[in-house]
C-alpha cells in the first residue's frame, strides 16, 4: 500500500479548506504561545490522556510517561483529564492560550483538532520507526488534505461477544452472515436461552443513544457490511449516501431490531456504552458488538467460559468492520517540539507499545499494537485478542477523513435514533431528510463535491 493513502483534495473546496486551516492554525499557535514559540529542548512536557485519574489505564499511561523520561531525559508530566469532559477542558485551555504539549486522543477527533488549528503537521517519513507502523493506523492519522496530524499509538476493531452457552442451548451454529446473526438474536430473545422460564433476555445489546454519536458508532459495521454508507467519496469531495437503496435497507433492518423482532435490549434507544456493558455482564444480553478492551472486565464479571469472540460476519456488501484508535497529537505552540516528537516516537515504539498493552497492571491503553513488530496476543497470552487483530487487519475500516467527522457522526446518530425510537417512521423518507442535512454539512465543511 502506498504511504500516501489519501490524495489531497483538489478544486475550489480544497482551496477554501486550505485557507481556513491556515488561518485557524496561525490563530491557535498565536493564542497558545503568544506567537512562534522559542524552542527549548529542556522544557518539560505536559501530556494529556483521555482516562480517569486513578484508573488502571491512567496507571499504564503514567508508566509510559515515566519510561519516556527515563529513556530520553526529558521531564514529562501526565495528566489524566477524564473521559466525560475531556473536550470541554481542552477548549478551556485553548481559550487560556495554554495548550498541553501532547494529547493522546481518539482518531475520530483528528478533523476537529485540525480545523481548529490545535495540532502540528507530522512528517511521516521523519518519524523514527514509521515504517513499522501499520498503514491502516497511519491512515487514521491523516487529514482531509492528505497530510498527517498525529502519530499512531493505539488501534482497535470490533468483534462480536456471543453467549456461547446460550448458542449451544438453542442449538445454533456460529452465524456466517448478518441475517444469520439476526436469527440468532431472535432465538436468544424468544427461546429462553438461560433456561429460567422467564421472558427476560435480549438477543442484541445495542448502545442506541445519540450521546457522542453512539448509535452511528455501533451501526457503522452493520451498515458497511450491508453495502451502505453515511457518505461516499465523489469527485473532488464527498456526498451523502445514507439514502442509497443499500443504506435504507440496512436502516430498515436496524429499525426492525427495535420495533419488529424486538431483539434490542429494553431502553436501547437511550443506552450509552456504560449501560450496555452492565447489561451484557448481568447475563441478560446475548450478542454484543464491542472492542477488545472489555475482555478483562467480562472475564471477571460474567466468566470467560460463558462467551466467545467471533468476527462480525459479512453482509450483502461483504466484510467491513469499524476500526479506530488513538493518536499522539503534538499540539501547536509548544516550546519543546523536539521533545513532542520524541514522546510520540517512544509511544509508538515496541517498548512504548508493550507498556501500553497493560500486561503488568491491567491498564489497557494499547488495545491492538500499531507497531507491527509487536504481537499483542502473544504478549497477553490470550488467543482471543488475535481474533480482534485479524478483524482489524482483514476487514478494518476507518471513518472517512472529513474536516469534521464527529459532526457527521452526531447528525447521523440523531437521524438513526429517530427511526428506532418511533417505529411508525418511514425509513426511506427519514434517510432522505438525513441525506439532505449531511450534504448541507459537507458543504459547510468545504468537503462537498460540486
Amino acid at each position: 500500500m502506498s504511504k500516501q493513502l489519501r490524495k489531497p483534495r483538489g478544486g475550489r473546496q480544497a482551496g477554501v479548506l486550505a485557507a481556513v486551516l491556515a488561518v485557524t492554525a496561525a490563530t491557535a499557535t498565536a493564542c497558545s504561545s503568544g506567537g512562534t514559540a522559542q524552542q527549548d529542548g529542556s522544557q518539560p512536557l505536559e501530556v494529556w490522556i483521555r482516562q480517569d485519574a486513578g484508573s488502571p489505564s491512567a496507571e499504564s499511561a503514567e508508566a509510559l510517561t515515566k519510561a519516556f523520561t527515563k529513556e530520553s531525559g526529558i521531564e514529562a508530566k501526565l495528566v489524566a483529564v477524564g473521559v466525560t469532559d475531556f473536550e470541554t477542558k481542552l477548549q478551556q485551555r485553548t481559550a487560556q492560550r495554554n495548550l498541553p504539549d501532547i494529547v493522546i486522543n481518539d482518531t475520530g477527533q483528528l478533523g476537529n483538532l485540525v480545523t481548529q488549528g490545535l495540532v502540528r503537521e507530522v512528517d511521516r517519513d521523519g518519524v523514527a520507526g514509521s515504517a513499522d507502523l501499520a498503514d491502516r493506523a497511519w491512515e487514521a492519522a491523516q487529514g482531509y488534505d492528505g497530510k498527517y496530524y498525529g502519530v499512531p499509538f493505539n488501534s482497535q476493531a470490533f468483534a462480536l461477544l456471543v453467549r456461547k452457552d446460550w448458542r449451544e442451548a438453542v442449538g445454533a451454529d456460529v452465524p456466517k452472515t448478518w441475517d444469520e446473526l439476526t436469527e440468532l438474536a431472535v432465538k436468544f430473545t424468544d427461546d429462553d436461552p438461560d433456561g429460567n422460564g422467564k421472558n427476560d433476555t435480549a438477543g442484541m445489546v445495542i448502545p442506541g443513544s445519540t450521546t457522542r454519536g453512539y448509535l452511528t458508532w455501533w451501526f457503522s459495521t452493520m451498515l458497511w457490511s450491508e453495502g451502505g454508507d453515511f457518505v461516499r467519496e465523489q469527485g473532488k469531495g464527498y456526498a451523502s449516501a445514507i439514502d442509497e437503496p443499500a443504506s435504507v435497507e440496512a436502516v430498515e433492518k436496524l429499525q426492525a431490531m427495535f420495533c419488529d423482532s424486538k431483539v434490542a435490549q429494553p431502553g436501547a434507544s437511550t443506552a450509552d456504552s456504560s449501560t450496555t456493558h452492565t447489561f451484557f455482564e448481568s447475563g441478560k444480553g446475548g450478542i454484543y458488538l464491542t472492542g477488545p478492551y472489555m475482555l478483562p472486565r467480562f472475564d471477571g464479571s460474567l466468566g470467560k467460559d460463558k462467551y466467545e469472540v467471533i468476527a462480525p460476519p459479512p453482509g450483502a456488501g461483504g466484510e467491513a468492520v469499524l476500526a479506530e484508535g488513538e493518536n499522539v497529537y503534538m499540539m501547536a505552540g509548544s516550546d519543546n517540539e523536539k521533545g513532542q516528537q520524541e514522546y510520540a516516537e517512544f509511544a509508538a515504539s515496541p517498548a512504548g507499545q508493550k507498556i501500553g498493552l497493560g500486561v503488568d497492571n491491567g491498564g489497557i491503553i494499547v488495545r491492538l499494537p500499531v507497531n507491527t513488530t509487536v504481537d499483542g496476543a502473544a504478549e497477553r497470552k490470550d488467543p482471543r485478542w488475535e481474533t480482534f487483530q485479524e478483524v482489524y487487519n482483514k476487514s478494518g475500516r476507518n471513518a472517512p477523513a472529513l474536516p469534521n467527522w464527529s459532526t457527521i457522526r452526531q447528525m447521523s446518530s440523531e437521524g438513526l435514533n429517530g427511526v428506532v425510537s418511533t417505529c411508525s417512521r418511514d425509513v426511506g423518507k427519514a434517510m432522505g431528510e438525513l441525506a439532505d442535512a449531511l450534504d448541507a454539512e459537507l458543504e459547510k465543511q468545504g468537503a462537498k463535491d460540486e
